[in-house]
């Protein structure tokens, strides 16, 4: 049933380029180049998927996302406005390019032979493998019969059917029509389903909210991800070719994938499943401390609550060696400077750290924007405002910007190597430790953050 439905399928793309080609003749009046459509409306119409990975609403209400980025600063070299049009499938999106609702697709399309058969791709911002998912329980998959048997669920119209079809052969999988990956790996994390496939950003990302989810087996490498349009607009390829350069060339690229992928290198099951675990019996009992001492200090709750875990495990009792006390791990120089009379005191803690927090955020000038902001905040809490200081010198001398997490994770290592840290005013440090204490705060953070979106309401009527 799946294979008759992929060549109808494959039919129907065949019959749509004959068509087109048939319609290409000198007889026929020149359609109107999709770049002249886009200036004369000043709008660039974006057609789109609501993933993690490419366009969705984030705390504040406001549209974010890799793609969503991406394609905003490419209509603003434009000089136009941006308009994002939803759906709910990849087919779908796809189809609306071919009927003409908007200009292009950015929804983390990979680039096939068949789809570009029909139309253009702009140039690959992303290589990706394409990743058996199953249930971690499950046997991992060592040879291609170990495929056979097993219950695959992909999406409609995506570049896991020309896989399957092409380099596996005699594999059995069926067609979801209503559903995008990251639901479908939640159907594997409450074992609906018992696999399916995914890209590695899209895994790599969805793994912290179904840490229950495992790789079993790659079935593809080097698949490239790209905007697509329509054929036979030579200008509309030109300009976005001339973005792309100069968004790779200024650093803005970088950022953006740091921004959004940067966090997700570092992962323990037994770690995310231990914090899912305290999240309903240890966090109850601090968030309105969290959410009412965040919103003192202009912090978001769910960053104050994931550096809290990092610090403590929300644990009011904790202590470490070096003498840091309480669920926001604080010094008692600190702590007495705000004017904290026990750190034992949850609440005396929670208000202190976000004050922190929120003093090491305003240490820093106009020119240092979010998210870095927050992450070298993070940094500096970690390692010491002096230390951080320290770091942004070095990153000056280093022709690195101390303005951007990017470069100040790469310089902040350097600062427990004795050719750099003799130099320095503060001297050694362990610089690795606030790379990788940011890292996990993020990752805690992007779990925390749907759990603080259903709280808050509730906790502000």
């Amino acid at each position: 049933m799946t294979l008759n439905r992929y060549l109808i399928t494959s039919a129907c793309l065949i019959s749509c380029c004959i068509f087109i080609i048939s319609c290409s003749s000198s007889e026929q009046e020149k359609p109107e180049d999709v770049l002249d459509r886009i200036i004369k409306k000043n709008e660039l119409v974006v057609l789109t998927t609501n993933q993690p990975t490419t366009y969705y609403i984030d705390r504040e209400d406001n549209p974010t996302g890799p793609e969503y980025d991406m394609t905003v600063s490419f209509a603003q070299s434009l000089g136009v406005a941006t308009r994002f049009i939803e759906f709910d499938s990849t087919e779908a999106v796809i189809e609306a390019l071919r009927k003409g609702e908007g200009d292009l697709v950015a929804a983390g399309l990979t680039i096939t032979s068949e789809r570009k058969a029909e139309f253009e791709f702009g140039p690959a911002y992303m290589d990706i493998s394409e990743y058996l998912v199953c249930h971690r329980d499950a046997a991992f998959v060592e040879t291609i019969e170990d495929l056979k048997g097993l219950e695959i669920v992909i999406p409609t119209a995506t570049s896991y059917a020309d896989t399957l079809y092409k380099q596996y052969p005699g594999i059995d999988w069926s067609l979801d029509d209503n559903l995008l990956t990251p639901r479908l790996l939640e159907k594997v994390r409450s074992q609906e389903i018992e696999c399916t496939i995914s890209d590695s950003t899209i895994f790599d990302i969805n793994r912290r909210y179904f840490p229950e989810i495992s790789v079993k087996f790659t079935l593809h490498k080097g698949s490239q991800l790209a905007w697509m349009y329509t054929k036979n607009n030579p200008r509309l390829a030109s300009a976005i070719n001339k973005w792309f350069t100069e968004y790779q060339d200024s650093g803005e690229y970088a950022q953006k994938i740091e921004k959004y992928y940067g966090h997700i290198d570092v992962f323990d099951y037994v770690d995310i499943q231990k914090f899912k675990r305290r999240i309903k019996n240890r966090l109850p009992k601090y968030k309105d401390m969290f959410i009412k001492a965040a919103k003192e200090n202009d912090i978001s709750p769910a960053l104050l609550a994931a550096q809290s875990y990092q610090e403590s495990h929300w644990n009011r009792k904790a202590k470490s060696p070096t003498g840091v006390r309480g669920i926001m791990m604080l010094t008692q120089p600190v702590a007495k400077s705000l004017g904290v009379t026990s750190r034992l005191d949850a609440k005396q803690n929670i208000f202190a750290g976000a004050k922190y927090h929120a003093k090491m955020k305003n240490m820093f000038d106009e020119n240092v924007t979010e998210p870095n902001r927050s992450w070298m905040a993070l940094a500096a809490y970690n390692v010491g405002r002096g230390h951080f200081r320290d770091a942004q010198g070095l990153a000056v001398k280093l022709g690195k910007n101390p303005n951007l997490w990017i470069d100040m994770k790469e310089v902040l290592p350097l600062l427990s190597e004795k050719e750099y840290y003799k130099d320095l005013t503060y001297g050694y440090a362990r610089g690795n430790e606030p790379v990788q204490y940011v890292t996990r705060i993020r990752d805690y953070d992007d779990i925390l953050v749907q759990y603080f979106s259903e709280q808050i309401p509730a906790s502000t009527n």
